[in-house]
């Protein structure tokens, strides 16, 4: 049950960054709102996972997830490019991930 609270504390990452885009330098309310709670909810999801994972893995997972969602839609959102090499750390840090969880008991 830690693992998917962990990924959930990864979504609301997600949500938060991209909210914050949206947000415009915190002059558009929802988004700002938006960006306030997906960050709560993420450090509180975190914390909760926390109580059974290593700190170490579950921080990088956590950070991981945020930065591969973030940047998988800052494509699909607003159009941004990713060069090869951009791509094959995006992938490295997807098996950093995969890694992480495979060794962790």
């Amino acid at each position: 049950m830690e693992w998917f609270i962990l990924f959930l504390a990864g979504l609301a990452e997600i949500t938060w960054a991209v909210a914050l885009k949206y947000a415009d330098g915190f002059h558009k309310l929802v988004p700002t709102i938006i960006t306030v709670v997906g960050y709560i909810a993420s450090l509180l999801l975190l914390s909760k996972a926390l109580e059974k994972l290593p700190l170490g893995t579950a921080y990088a997972i956590w950070t991981g997830i945020g930065m591969v969602g973030t940047a998988l839609l800052g494509i699909l959102l607003f159009k941004e490019q990713l060069t090869l090499v951009q791509v094959i750390f995006l992938l490295m840090i997807i098996v950093g991930i995969v890694g992480l969880k495979l060794a962790t008991h």
